[in-house]
């Protein structure tokens, strides 16, 4: 379903993507980790369309997102970090804005509200303005949203950020569910949400991708959380020696060494 081979971003002098790869096929969850500026954002924005890359490509169902953005939008769902919410709308109105924005017809948009209510469990706030809604409400309008136009492929940007422990639970119920026949994509700082959600995890350190495999592979002689910092407190993959070039087959074949230790 997706296909991101080699992709790297400047911003100026700062590269922030050094030649990441990874795949992800219709019906798996796969979770990108990464410390704080690591380019898990830089990366779900650019396999969005949302920014352009500095080389290197994203095919998403076989769609070049640099030569046909549009039709790639057309097939993903997206939840950034913090949704994008009108303070004054209702939950209810603000789905059927966003339905008709996909062009929805008005029956279509009834039904998949519908559907979205309850999957995402909005009943008792459908008729609220986002001004009074939680945080965890508003999240789940935000995975409302992204879930609208019943698209293939679901790019979720901390989804469970900020929220109480109920609270991710439930969001995690939500993504469990979509994920059954969709591709989803989403970026986590909760080792344990990765491993108990994704069938895969994909660590990003420094811009490049340094373990890419099950839960079970990468946490078989330690815990993920043991994997994940000694991946990325001294820079992942190329920190047994000389840093190797970004992407190089050096670095991927130390990311595959280290993956199986």
């Amino acid at each position: 379903m997706v296909r991101i081979e080699g992709l790297t971003k400047r911003y100026g002098a700062v590269q922030a993507l050094r030649g990441v790869s990874f795949a992800v096929d219709r019906g798996e969850v796969v979770g990108l980790l990464g410390p704080n500026g690591a380019g898990k954002t830089t990366t779900m924005r650019i396999l969005t369309g949302y920014l352009p890359a500095t080389s290197g490509r994203v095919l998403v169902d076989g769609v070049d997102v640099a030569v046909d953005p549009l039709a790639v939008k057309r097939m993903v769902g997206y939840l950034p970090e913090f949704a994008p919410l009108y303070a004054e709308m209702l939950v209810h109105d603000y789905l059927h804005y966003a339905g008709a924005v996909h062009g929805m017809r008005k029956r279509e948009r009834r039904r998949r509200i519908g559907d979205l209510t309850s999957l995402c469990g909005l009943t008792d706030v459908i008729h609220r303005p986002f001004r009074e809604l939680s945080r965890g409400y508003k999240q789940r309008v935000g995975l409302a949203h992204a879930l609208i136009a019943d698209p293939d492929l679901l790019v979720l940007d901390e989804p469970t950020a900020g929220l109480d422990p109920n609270q991710i639970a439930e969001i995690r119920s939500i993504i469990r569910a979509a994920g059954e026949r969709k591709a989803i994509v989403f970026s986590t700082h909760i080792l344990s949400e990765a491993e108990s959600t994704c069938e895969r995890i994909v660590i990003i350190d420094r811009g490049t991708v340094v373990a890419d495999g099950t839960a079970t592979e990468l946490t078989r002689s330690r815990s993920l959380e043991e994997r994940f910092r000694e991946l990325t407190a001294a820079g992942g993959a190329a920190k047994d020696g000389e840093p190797a070039p970004a992407g190089s087959a050096g670095a991927r074949r130390r990311a595959r060494r280290k993956l199986r230790t």
